[in-house]
């Protein structure tokens, strides 16, 4: 089955609110549940981030954008366009931020014997 990358984005210049945290972790439940999450990573906000650029490192995100990578989920869906109706779920769509969806081309896993290319 197909998967696919979520990169969920949030807008730093915003207030969220309180009660987007554990929206997060219902959707995140009902995902686990039906099978469909196969990882999922949150990340610390952007302005804990470094970038690397050449030989140099900047604090920040890689991008200048009020929208940053708030985190990744790998999802495992039948097609696109199922993919996008789980993606639609997600509470960021809600709060003022959103997702991106792309399909997985390849993946490696630690452990695996070798990298695995998805046509």
């Amino acid at each position: 089955m197909p998967q696919y990358a979520i990169l969920i984005y949030s807008d730093a210049t915003i207030d969220h609110d309180p009660a987007e945290p554990a929206e997060h972790d219902q959707h995140s439940a009902e995902l686990i549940e039906s099978g469909a999450l196969t990882a999922s990573y949150a990340l610390w906000p952007g302005d804990t981030a470094k970038a690397v650029r050449g030989s140099g490192v900047t604090d920040g995100p890689y991008t200048e954008s009020k929208e940053i990578i708030a985190g990744v989920g790998i999802i495992e869906a039948a097609d696109l366009d199922a993919a996008l109706a789980l993606a639609r779920q997600n509470p960021a769509t809600r709060y003022g931020s959103g997702v991106e969806v792309r399909e997985i081309f390849a993946t490696y896993t630690r452990g695996a014997s070798s990298p695995t290319t998805h046509s």
